[in-house]
């Protein structure tokens, strides 16, 4: 797992194998890296839409014929899949390895699937055959549109308990999000304008703050960061829902899905008891270059840390600590960030030429 994301190598049409992220709020497979066109020698059988959430228009994408999936001894053949003829997501780039795509519903309606995320563990069983994880507990879901959905209660900043329907999506790096929060109950005290995503229809704007609880069935989550979109997506939501629950709470267990009888299992992993916590720095960035080694200021947060000391998009970061960042995973980056009072020490690339700054970090709610 890098960055929340749970990637899996995956052969298509006997070629690759090409890394493609596990995500349940996605229905048809998406390939984003476009090339693939040439490698797999797809010959385009129609042009699609897709809309999800985001605030520009539908992402096009063509609808490949029939393809023939494996992934370590697993096969499933004649499967559909979209390629999208721009790649939004970045993902390479947000990952720093390459990606290739999303794989969703037809990995998770075809098998059970335990997810051990102490040990980076997947473990997959046919249908009906799944093993649920000792002492755990078990949660019903629903499955529509192809997606898994769950309803629980949250408790808002102001002491309200709501009892909301979610996706379970593995493929939201943030804790919870709840849609039309602003428009139902307000913004919380402290709320931050952030830059909560890339979705298929482009970037969601927002908020972030803290709510006081979250519910997954026995288990009470605390002071959970919670993103609160500005838009009104839930009209776009074929099915009625109140936003999603993504890895930064899934991970505080060790979970199974089981489409086939409609239950998740749910047990608490080694970082239950970790605080949520959020990147203090103000930093949005990306991996580029050939190797995908430099980190390169994608954007800066207005009267964040980083803000204060006048860092800039397209400011290349060179090191942390006088550790270089080329020798560096995105987790040790994102980890030197999160770190609450803590003074860094950055070598950057700024307007033309190196420096070096002292960042100091602080929560922004």
């Amino acid at each position: 797992m890098i960055r929340n994301a749970i990637i899996v190598k995956m052969r298509i049409n006997n070629k690759g194998p090409f890394n493609f992220i596990l995500d349940t709020g996605v229905g048809l497979m998406i390939i984003t890296d476009h090339t693939l066109i040439d490698t797999l020698n797809i010959v385009p059988s129609r042009f699609i839409r897709l809309n999800g959430l985001g605030d520009a228009d539908a992402s096009e994408a063509i609808i490949t014929p029939a393809l023939n999936i494996g992934i370590d001894g697993l096969v499933s053949n004649g499967v559909a899949a979209a390629i999208l003829k721009t790649d939004l997501f970045d993902l390479s780039g947000h990952i720093g390895m390459p990606i290739h795509g999303l794989l969703g519903y037809e990995f998770f309606n075809s098998l059970g699937v335990n997810i051990n995320f102490n040990d980076s563990l997947l473990t997959v069983y046919r249908p009906n055959e799944l093993k649920p994880l000792k002492r755990s507990q078990k949660i019903p879901i629903t499955i529509e549109e192809h997606k898994p959905y769950l309803q629980t209660y949250v408790t808002m900043p102001d002491g309200t308990a709501v009892f909301n329907k979610f996706v379970i999506d593995l493929g939201a790096g943030h804790p919870i999000s709840i849609e039309n929060m602003i428009k139902k109950y307000g913004l919380p005290k402290n709320a931050f304008p952030a830059n909560l995503g890339i979705a298929l229809n482009g970037p969601i704007s927002g908020y972030l703050s803290r709510i006081k609880g979250v519910e997954l069935g026995k288990y009470k989550l605390k002071n959970v960061i919670t993103a609160f979109p500005s838009a009104d997506y839930q009209s776009r939501s074929v099915v009625a829902r109140d936003g999603n629950i993504g890895m930064d709470i899934l991970k505080k267990f060790n979970i199974g899905l089981d489409y086939t009888n409609g239950y998740m299992y749910i047990k608490p992993s080694k970082t239950f008891s970790a605080p949520f916590e959020h990147d203090m720095s103000g930093i949005e960035y990306y991996l580029a270059g050939k190797d995908l080694s430099r980190v390169v200021v994608s954007r800066v947060a207005p009267k964040s840390a980083a803000d204060d000391i006048g860092m800039l998009a397209g400011d290349e970061i060179l090191s942390i600590n006088f550790k270089p960042v080329a020798r560096m995973t995105t987790e040790e980056i994102d980890n030197f960030f999160k770190t609450p009072g803590k003074s860094l020490l950055l070598e950057v690339f700024h307007d033309g030429r190196r420096d070096r700054v002292v960042i100091n970090l602080r929560r922004q709610f």
